[in-house]
């Protein structure tokens, strides 16, 4: 990803700035490689129920949707977007101790409901400055985000190996060893002035009334996408529990987490081919019925092996359709409503996934591993949404608009 026409390449770019970048993002990859994964099961090590793991995975999915974009509002106001990657990663270590303290579902839930309240800007700013980054000096998008994709591999499988050891035990001391990296990454973080947009995460509370994004096809796409993302909540709330009770060791446990992940790195290594080759909304449409396909397989008795092919649809069920939306994105909404397009993204998507998750804990105490049925329900609606704005989106697309959609 380069930069797009219409942006000047200026010089004076902060020393470093694509290398301190990649090492800042892999800072926040390693707390959700690790957290993503493996909290759930230090969750279980305290004897919560299905439900009770739910609604703590799900409480701060609800809480980050209206704290981040607070949060990206004050970083685009106070000048230095870094300040507030700061104050994020010192909060969030905070949290992450005092987690050490306790062990009672109430103040489990309220402690990680607080961090996921601190630690939501985190990435989007971070995504923030990279982008920055690659407007103003022309920087790789692609080369700088790698990294933080190998970093949760890293991650993943050390924390495993670590589960493999130690059981439950390791997961806050490898939390809390994260997120001391992400202050080190904050410190880091190259120093870039004043935004000349702002956050995308900030950008949607100012989004006009005569706005690109009101249009009902990149509506019913937008929601759609969010569904087909949010139909991954048992997957990342419950599949570890899962496999661990299959008698997968840690090590599968991280392999198992870290496929779907290259899957994604290898995807979008040949996504340039495939935008060029495939019309975005019907490779939305494959992404999502291949999302339907994967949850319902995903209960059926499997060996490690077939668990393995169905990780890597995940280049098919999240970077497909993530790809083909942003792409539809850039040809459908004007480039001054560009950020909002990001926010309203990022608020669909979290308050699905926060939804889902909730669900998720109720579906999986009653129905167990058969409660993924749901999450085909869930990718189904998003794919029918996506299909209505096939349906709805206009034929001739503006002259400036690339081709493909």
């Amino acid at each position: 990803m380069n930069a797009p026409s219409g942006f000047t390449v200026t010089a004076g770019a902060p020393p470093y700035f694509a290398a301190r970048i990649a090492l800042v993002f892999c800072a926040p990859m390693m707390v959700n490689g690790i957290a993503l994964p493996f909290f759930p099961v230090w969750l279980e090590t305290l004897s919560m129920s299905d439900f009770q793991i739910g609604m703590v995975l799900a409480v701060p999915l609800f809480v980050r949707v209206f704290t981040a974009p607070v949060a990206g509002i004050i970083a685009d106001r106070i000048g230095e977007r870094s300040i507030v990657l700061l104050w994020s990663a010192l909060l969030s270590l905070a949290t992450a101790l005092a987690l050490f303290a306790t062990g009672s579902f109430w103040t489990v839930l309220l402690l990680y409901t607080l961090q996921g309240a601190v630690y939501s800007p985190y990435v989007p700013i971070t995504e923030a400055i990279m982008l920055s980054g690659v407007r103003r000096w022309n920087f790789d998008y692609g080369k700088m985000r790698l990294w933080g994709s190998l970093a949760f591999i890293v991650a993943t499988m050390t924390g495993g190996w670590l589960a493999g050891l130690y059981g439950g035990a390791m997961v806050l001391p490898a939390m809390a060893v994260a997120f001391v990296l992400t202050v080190i990454g904050a410190v880091i973080a190259p120093r870039i002035g004043k935004p000349r947009r702002p956050s995308p995460i900030a950008a949607i509370a100012t989004m006009p009334t005569k706005s690109t994004l009101r249009q009902a096809d990149v509506q019913f796409m937008l929601i759609g996408v969010s569904l087909v993302n949010a139909s991954h909540a048992m997957l990342f709330a419950f599949s570890a529990i899962y496999w661990q009770k299959m008698g997968f060791s840690g090590v599968d446990v991280g392999i198992l987490w870290s496929a779907g992940v290259l899957a994604e790195v290898l995807f979008f290594l040949f996504a340039v081919q495939l935008r060029r080759r495939f019309n975005l909304w019907s490779m939305m449409m494959v992404g999502g019925a291949v999302a339907v396909g994967r949850w319902i397989l995903f209960p059926m008795d499997m060996s490690f092996a077939g668990y393995f092919a169905l990780q890597c649809l995940h280049a098919f069920t999240y970077a497909l359709i993530h790809m083909s939306a942003q792409s539809r994105l850039v040809e459908r909404v004007a480039e001054e409503q560009e950020a909002a397009a990001q926010g309203l993204y990022f608020f669909y998507t979290g308050v699905f996934t926060a939804l889902a998750t909730f669900v998720s804990g109720y579906a999986f105490s009653w129905y167990g591993v058969q409660g993924f049925y749901l999450m085909s329900l869930v990718a189904a609606a998003g794919l029918l949404s996506v299909i209505a704005g096939r349906i709805v989106a206009p034929r001739v697309q503006p002259q400036s608009a690339a081709s493909g959609g």
